[in-house]
């Protein structure tokens, strides 16, 4: 009978310790456990080990653009966000992060972070009747626009940017230089023409449709104003040379002003 007895409680015993052994101290829960790199799923993770370094914790205010920015999502498309986030963008300091790229991220994980980004921060129904220019020139040249031109691309500058950046794109403290080589050789032209199109608002810089006294920038005229700047991507002694080539705002002023002396005509540079 003792015998039975002992058998009885070694046995609820043991049950009782089996039934209680997830709760043993130091074992981690399973939103605690390890989870392989290439297997996690949640986007905020992703984000914070992958973007927030350089786009900000929750998508503004890092060193790099925002990508909490509705109007810029709405000017780039899903399938192009997903490239930039796949391929990264050669010669810039934004690096691929596909795994076919040599990145750490899979083909789910760079469409889930797109997605997300897309669906949490793009508020679509507040851009539906905003016309915004193409976001490539690939994109401009098939809706018709031309080639972009750094001559008339100047003019455009004077219209448009000089009363921020100076007469030459040099700018002051704030805003700085446009036309510095060394910020040039970090950003791509599709980089200027982003910003050109959508701004930067965490910089306080403008977009294509704001603060003008005129119509907003055409396709044409962003094409032509980053032709102008990615012109000046030119090393300090080449871009000296080029000068002679490539106008400067300031040189077409003082050019249209000569003409208007001599001539007594009003002309305007398109």
């Amino acid at each position: 009978m003792i015998t039975k007895r002992c058998v009885s409680i070694l046995f609820i015993l043991a049950l009782g310790w089996a039934s209680g052994c997830h709760r043993l101290p130091g074992k981690p829960s399973e939103e605690d456990r390890w989870v392989a790199p290439s297997e996690v799923a949640n986007f905020d993770q992703l984000f914070r080990q992958n973007c927030a370094g350089c786009h900000g914790s929750d998508g503004r205010l890092g060193a790099a653009r925002p990508l909490n920015d509705p109007l810029y999502l709405n000017l780039i498309g899903s399938e192009d966000l997903r490239q930039v986030i796949r391929e990264g963008v050669p010669s810039t300091t934004m690096p691929a992060f596909g795994q076919k790229f040599g990145g750490p991220l899979t083909d789910a994980q760079v469409d889930l972070l797109a997605d997300q980004i897309r669906s949490g921060w793009g508020k679509p129904e507040e851009f539906k009747d905003v016309k915004l220019p193409p976001y490539s020139q690939t994109e401009a040249l098939a809706n018709g626009a031309g080639p972009g031109e750094a001559q008339r691309g100047a003019g455009v500058y004077t219209t448009y940017c000089s009363q921020c950046h100076g007469t030459d794109g040099r700018g002051s403290q704030a805003p700085g230089s446009i036309v510095d080589p060394n910020f040039l050789k970090l950003v791509s032209d599709q980089s200027l023409r982003t910003t050109v199109i959508v701004g930067r608002r965490d910089i306080a810089e403008p977009d294509c449709g704001s603060n003008l006294t005129t119509h907003p920038l055409s396709a044409q005229e962003v094409s032509d104003v980053v032709a102008w700047m990615a012109a000046q991507r030119l090393g300090p002694v080449a871009s000296e040379r080029a000068q002679n080539t490539i106008p400067s705002p300031s040189e077409i002023k003082t050019a249209i002003a000569v003409d208007r002396s001599t001539t007594g005509e009003t002309r305007h540079v398109r």
